[in-house]
């Protein structure tokens, strides 16, 4: 149960981050209104306080949730950005949440 609550977590995470990104790139790049900035930013907050709330080391968690992070991001493409994700999307994906997956729950030595 504590790996899917992880997972969750990260994938919360990871859409807070991308909306936070995606709306002032609306504003700057697709002429949509600057009050897109104020749920950016909380959107923003949000994604920094998500990733409080995990367990493990700030350098681990971050390290991890990259691999979510970008499989997340291909799945964004393709949800919102309408652009299906090819073959090298889905296998560099699947890369990234290996990675993941070592990093977050491999056996690490506690710190002391």
């Amino acid at each position: 149960m504590e790996i899917a609550k992880t997972l969750a977590l990260f994938v919360v995470t990871a859409v807070c981050e991308i909306v936070g990104c995606y709306l002032p790139y609306l504003w700057l790049r697709k002429d949509q209104s600057a009050w897109l900035l104020a749920p950016a930013a909380v959107s923003l907050a949000l994604f920094a306080w998500l990733l409080t709330l995990h367990p493990d080391e700030a350098g681990r968690t971050y390290a991890a949730y990259g691999g979510v992070y970008v499989t997340i991001a291909v799945v964004w493409l393709w949800l919102v950005n309408g652009q299906r994700p090819d073959r090298w999307d889905l296998i560099g994906s699947a890369i990234t949440i290996v990675g993941m997956a070592v990093i977050a729950f491999g056996p690490h030595a506690k710190s002391p």
